[in-house]
C-alpha cells in the first residue's frame, strides 16, 4: 500500500472516529466507510462487499441514552484494514474480517469510555469558559473534543497500517482451515442475527406483508439489486397513496394501527 493510500485511509478513519458521535454524514456506518477505504486503496469491490455485510450486523446497533451500542466505526475501519493487509479478497476473505470486526466493535467501546471520561472534563472547562462569557474557549473544547474522537479511530488505524503486510498474510495463512472456515460461517450467522434484530423492532402488521414480498423476490436471481430497489420504492409510494386516499376507511380521522411511532407520524 502506498504512502498516500494509507494518509487516505487514516483520514477516512479520522472522519469515521467524528460521525460517531455527529452522526450527520454517516462515515461511520459500516457500508460507507469500508467502501471509502476500498476506494482508496483499489479494492472498492472488496470493500462494498464488506460493508454490506457489517451494514447488516450494525443495523440494530443504536446509542440510546447511556448504552452505548458496539463501535461500528473502528470495526469498520479496522476489518477493511486487515482485508486489504491480508490480500484475500475473496468471498471466504471478506467472511474471516467480517467475523474479526466483531470482537474490534466490542473493543472498541473501551476507547470510546476514555474519551467520554477526558471529555467530562472538557466539558466542566466549558462551563466555567461560558460562566464567564468567553464563547472562544467554549468553541475550542468542543472542537478538541470532536479531535479526540476522531483520534480514536484514527490512531488505532495507523497502527494497523504500521504492521506489514506479509506479516498479517503470514498470520492469516497460519490461521487452520477449521478456525478460518468457522469464522466465515460465524460471521454470516451475526449477519442474520443483525436483521433478524431490526426486523424484530420494525414488524407489526403492516410491514409483514412487504417483508413477505421482499423474501420472494429476492429468491428471483435474474433480479438485480437496482432492480430490487426499484420495486420496494415503487410499492412504498404505492402503499403511502393508497394509505392517504383511503387506508384509514376514508374517515380522514387519526391513524387505528398498531403501530404507535406510525400513528404519531401519521399526525404530522
Amino acid at each position: 500500500m502506498s504512502i498516500i493510500s494509507m494518509i487516505l485511509v487514516v483520514f477516512v478513519a479520522f472522519l469515521a472516529g467524528l460521525e460517531g458521535i455527529l452522526d450527520q454524514f454517516q462515515f461511520h456506518q459500516p457500508l460507507v466507510a469500508c467502501t471509502l477505504i476500498g476506494l482508496v486503496t483499489g479494492h472498492l469491490e472488496a470493500g462494498v462487499m464488506l460493508g454490506g455485510s457489517l451494514q447488516m450486523i450494525a443495523l440494530g446497533w443504536a446509542n440510546i441514552g447511556a448504552a452505548v451500542a458496539p463501535d461500528a466505526a473502528l470495526a469498520s475501519v479496522a476489518a477493511a484494514i486487515i482485508m486489504v493487509q491480508g490480500g484475500d479478497f475473496t468471498n471466504k476473505g471478506v467472511a474471516v474480517a467480517t467475523a474479526v470486526a466483531i470482537p474490534l466493535a466490542v473493543a472498541g467501546l473501551f476507547l470510546t469510555m476514555i474519551v467520554r471520561t477526558i471529555s467530562v472534563a472538557l466539558v466542566h472547562g466549558a462551563d466555567a469558559a461560558a460562566k464567564k462569557g468567553d464563547i472562544a474557549s467554549v468553541e475550542r473544547a468542543h472542537l478538541f473534543a470532536l479531535v479526540l474522537q476522531g483520534l480514536r479511530i484514527a490512531i488505532p488505524a495507523a497502527l494497523l497500517l504500521a504492521i506489514p503486510a506479509e506479516s498479517v498474510q503470514n498470520l492469516l495463512s497460519a490461521m487452520p482451515a477449521w478456525l478460518s472456515d468457522g469464522m466465515a460461517i460465524g460471521g454470516g450467522m451475526v449477519v442474520a442475527v443483525g436483521y433478524a434484530m431490526v426486523i424484530n423492532m420494525m414488524a407489526t402488521r403492516e410491514v409483514w406483508p412487504f417483508f413477505a414480498i421482499g423474501f420472494a423476490l429476492a429468491a428471483v436471481s435474474q433480479l438485480t439489486l437496482i432492480a430490487l430497489g426499484t420495486i420496494g420504492v415503487a410499492i412504498a409510494l404505492i402503499y403511502l397513496n393508497l394509505s392517504k386516499k383511503g387506508g384509514n376507511g376514508g374517515s380522514g380521522g387519526s391513524a387505528t394501527s398498531n403501530d404507535p411511532i406510525g400513528d404519531i407520524l401519521e399526525d404530522y
